[in-house]
């Protein structure tokens, strides 16, 4: 079972309506961390370190528990142009896609890093 599968399942995901826009959701959010503007979950890791949050992010990468995180620190981190891109390409409201970020971010974060360790982006 794969990334998408897992955190399908996670928040629990059907094959409705809902679902498919969850899916995109879900996709954009992958799109976004391995975007050349944010480098993968260690670009996105320094993002985070830069504006004082790296533990909030170091939770989720670690075997620990996932700490939460809320919308204006997210908003602090995020690369404008790669959310409005990544949006784009799922056809996902980049404003929706902020506000599930604050829920799923966490989550994908953990799910691709299944060592503890944070990985380059693909390229």
């Amino acid at each position: 079972m794969g990334i998408l599968d897992d955190l399908k399942a996670l928040t629990n995901l059907g094959g409705s309506a809902t679902g498919e826009q969850h899916a995109s959701t879900l996709s954009a959010i992958m799109e976004y961390i391995n975007s050349p503007q944010v480098g993968g979950i260690s670009g996105l890791q320094q993002k985070f370190q830069e504006k004082g949050l790296g533990g909030l992010v170091s939770s989720w990468i670690g075997s620990g528990q996932n700490l939460p995180i809320s919308a204006d620190q997210l908003q602090s981190v995020l690369h404008s142009d790669a959310l409005n891109q990544a949006a784009a390409k799922f056809g996902v409201d980049p404003s929706h896609l902020t506000s599930m970020m604050t829920q799923l971010l966490p989550h994908v974060v953990d799910k691709m890093t299944p060592s503890g360790q944070a990985a380059a982006a693909a390229q």
